[in-house]
């Protein structure tokens, strides 16, 4: 089975934990362990988050005080090879005999997209006000209240397509475990000429995860985060785990921007495409919810579950 895995910004760091490179090194040795178990029995293909990373390198770009920070794509590409360089450790060290590539992926967003006039993706560290305004005044940057602190906000742009896609699909056929669309891709524009041009901005992950699964034909997506399901009524009184639902049942209820929102769309996306099986839940439990026993499942309805291969995996059906 096919089975896209889209890692969270938790395989980076957990809430609340500093960005430095002991914490990166231990949180992907979780997320490559979780990768490697599935990877044993499928064929897997790896998308991560970085916008967390993506933000720490715009502040270093700050902190050395003569020049301006690079743009978010280059940023982007920075973060990509950075991640994929310690899933790739890992990973070689738990699948010895498996090929592994990363490959730095391009995503074409559209100059027009409404969301270069409403920056809404959160990235990098928070910072007290009177840094957040110094920020803004110093760079133009977009300042947004995150609780008692601030944090940049950036232009989110849907993704459109891959213009990896045939080098990613090659991959994929020759048995290679790829890691892909790392950070959602990095965002660039074509125009009518064919001039590729990058873009100051972060694609959401989920999404792009979505969408890179649908093409090449997944049978399976998996969205790890840090939560043990999709909730109704999350941090209410009444709040109900979701331990199966339909995209009908999603499309009907509302969650927080920025956090499940873009999971759930990105989920009901693909089963929308033709997607078999997609699941929502926490790192750890990769495997579990691919099996449809942890997490939140979410499938086309006339696809079934059948648990009677020879080594146990789950096969849709």
């Amino acid at each position: 089975m096919k089975v896209l895995i889209a890692l969270g910004g938790t395989a980076l760091a957990q809430r609340g934990e500093a960005l430095d490179a002991d914490v990166q090194r231990r949180n992907i040795a979780r997320a490559a362990t979780a990768i490697a178990t599935i990877a044993r029995t499928h064929d897997v293909i790896v998308t991560h988050g970085s916008s967390p990373l993506i933000g720490l390198l715009a502040m270093q770009g700050d902190a050395y005080g003569r020049m301006e920070p690079y743009p978010l794509d280059m940023l982007g590409a920075e973060s990509v090879g950075m991640i994929g360089h310690l899933l790739e450790c890992e990973l070689r060290s738990l699948l010895p005999k498996r090929h592994i590539v990363t490959l730095l992926t391009q995503v074409e967003v559209s100059r027009g997209d409404a969301a270069f006039r409403h920056p809404s993706k959160l990235i990098g560290p928070r910072v007290d006000e009177a840094e957040s305004m110094r920020l803004a005044n110093s760079y133009g940057w977009t300042m947004v209240q995150d609780g008692d602190h601030w944090r940049r906000a950036v232009a989110s742009p849907e993704p459109l397509r891959f213009p990896d896609l045939p080098a990613i699909r090659l991959l994929i056929k020759a048995g290679v475990l790829t890691i892909c669309a790392g950070g959602g891709g990095i965002p660039v524009t074509v125009s009518r000429e064919g001039k590729v041009q990058g873009v100051d901005a972060v694609v959401d992950k989920d999404l792009a995860a979505g969408l890179l699964a649908h093409q090449i034909g997944a049978d399976a997506l998996l969205l790890l985060t840090d939560v043990d399901a999709v909730y109704k009524h999350w941090r209410e009184a009444g709040a109900v785990a979701m331990r199966e639902t339909t995209v009908t049942e999603l499309r009907s209820l509302e969650f927080a921007a920025g956090s499940m929102r873009p999971k759930v769309e990105a989920a009901c996306r693909f089963i929308e495409a033709g997607g078999s099986y997609a699941g929502i839940g926490p790192l750890e439990d990769a495997a579990a919810i691919l099996l449809g026993q942890r997490g939140t499942l979410i499938r086309k309805p006339e696809a079934g579950l059948d648990f009677t291969e020879d080594d146990g995996s789950l096969k849709i059906v």
